[in-house]
């Protein structure tokens, strides 16, 4: 049987960005050479990556990037990311990170934007392996951006393709018709939310109303805010600040998760796109409706807040940090009340924006989900009636109606399997964890979402999880992270051979 996929094309591709991945080491580097601590385990990889990566590039092939191409490319993309980001953890030797399944697990964390820990100490690790976690994170929320922009939307994955309909992409591909023009767009951006949020977090810091904010602080939580990321150097997180710093968080996590085409029209003048995208105001209302609901549940349970400035502040920090699925703490959440857990749990399974470094399902797949049960409901009584489903006037394609019901299913019977085996394999090892603390576990490394509930909580971390367990988030966070199908469908024999 002749192998129809041409992999030369995908690994010369995945080689180019394993050779550019000194770029971003080099700043870990610095900082060690600066702080007197080891450059070795950031040196080594640099080495590795750039001749492994410039060997990659000699694999000749005429062929083009097409759809199978594409798959291949974009999940040996993130998995060898990972693998690379791993190696300065385990040569730095500290801590929990030094154990190389501990490593891998805290590198894929980091690549795929979720924000989930195994370090138990954070005062044993240098500054440089903190400043690599972030880096980890803001270039996987660019990567994703990217791909998700002109890749992903260009395969159909899981009704991706609807991105073009709703924040018009194709406007984008006119100005930029060819990928690495679109990339430089999205890096501009991307590189401008950055360094205004540093300008922000520091600049609470010289005017006297953020003093634990120091200039590696900003630049780190900056990392990881606008990837929607939620690393911190900090163990308590943004509880750690004070709560300036949380405001002044907030409207950039909410920024990360909105789609980046939306934000180049905004700041085009065209702010008329803002108000026609269904999914930005079906976005901003699910955040309202979560913050209000979770208010008034701590109003009422009381709890450990009682400053009603603390409820308010708490209760949207917490619900903008779930739904983008950044993942950063303002408070102990564990210590809420079951209702105000559950509907915060409910959160790890929308997402922000398409077309955003968000993860999760996604708000645009959720809109088009309520849109077409609702119309399956009307035609159920009125079955003569033709409705078909429209997004910001826009006709939606059964087929890609199709697609989003079968992409929302196949995430949620990932995530019920994912949290069978939590609960399995942690009896195997007698570690006591709820069925709750499970499906939060669960959730929140499938769905890129950082922290779960309990033993995996805000301030605590997935390290006291065995071994098989955190192979196995690693792995579900891979597959959540690039939306399923590009991993799924290498596994299909029809995909290697004709």
């Amino acid at each position: 049987m002749k192998t129809r996929i041409e992999w030369r094309v995908s690994c010369r591709l995945v080689g180019t960005i394993l050779k550019w991945l000194w770029v971003p080491l080099a700043l870990p580097l610095a900082l060690a050479l600066l702080d007197g601590t080891s450059p070795f385990p950031f040196l080594v990889p640099m080495v590795g990556t750039v001749l492994l990566g410039g060997a990659l590039e000699r694999l000749t092939d005429s062929s083009s990037l097409g759809i199978r191409e594409g798959f291949l490319m974009v999940s040996l993309t993130w998995l060898s990311a990972a693998l690379v980001g791993s190696v300065p953890f385990v040569l730095a030797g500290e801590g929990a990170l030094a154990e190389p399944v501990n490593a891998l697990f805290e590198s894929m964390s980091g690549i795929t934007t979720t924000g989930a820990t195994v370090m138990v100490d954070f005062d044993r690790h240098s500054r440089a392996v903190l400043l690599w976690r972030a880096t980890l994170q803001w270039l996987g929320g660019i990567g994703i951006l990217v791909v998700a922009t002109a890749v992903l939307s260009q395969l159909s994955v899981g009704g991706a393709q609807l991105m073009e309909t709703e924040t018009q992409t194709q406007d984008i591909n006119k100005l930029t018709p060819r990928i690495s023009e679109t990339a430089a767009l999205l890096w501009k951006l991307y590189l401008g939310l950055t360094a205004l949020q540093v300008t922000v977090l520091y600049g609470l810091h010289l005017v006297g109303l953020a003093p634990e904010m120091t200039l590696y602080d900003a630049v780190t939580h900056a990392f990881t805010t606008i990837s929607t990321s939620g690393f911190s150097p900090r163990a308590e997180s943004l509880a750690a600040f004070s709560p300036a710093v949380q405001w002044a968080v907030i409207p950039f996590m909410a920024v990360g998760a909105t789609s980046f085409v939306l934000i180049y029209f905004a700041l085009q003048g065209r702010t008329e796109r803002l108000r026609e995208s269904e999914e930005f105001r079906f976005y901003l209302g699910v955040l309202a409706f979560f913050s209000v609901a979770i208010a008034a549940i701590l109003f009422v349970d009381g709890g450990p807040h009682t400053n009603p400035e603390a409820i308010a502040r708490h209760s949207l920090f917490q619900v903008v940090s779930i739904v983008t699925t950044t993942g950063y703490a303002s408070t102990d959440f564990n210590l809420w009340s079951s209702a105000a857990k559950h509907l915060l749990f409910v959160c790890m399974f929308i997402g922000g924006m398409a077309g955003s470094t968000t993860c999760s399902i996604k708000a645009l797949r959720w809109l088009v989900v309520l849109k077409a049960f609702r119309r399956d409901l009307f035609t159920v009584a009125n079955p003569s009636v033709v409705r078909p489903v429209r997004l910001s006037g826009q006709v939606v394609s059964e087929a890609t109606i199709r697609d989003i019901y079968a992409y929302t299913l196949v995430s949620l019977v990932f995530f019920i399997f994912a949290t069978i085996f939590v609960v399995v394999d942690a009896s195997r090892v007698q570690l006591a964890v709820t069925e709750f603390e499970a499906m939060g576990a669960a959730a929140s490394t499938f769905f890129n979402v950082g922290p779960g509930f309990g033993i995996a909580g805000p301030f605590a971390n997935y390290e006291s999880f065995p071994s098989s367990t955190k192979l196995v988030m690693t792995f579900l966070m891979w597959l959540g992270r690039i939306e399923i199908i590009p991993v799924l469908v290498l596994l299909t024999p029809s995909y290697w051979r004709s």
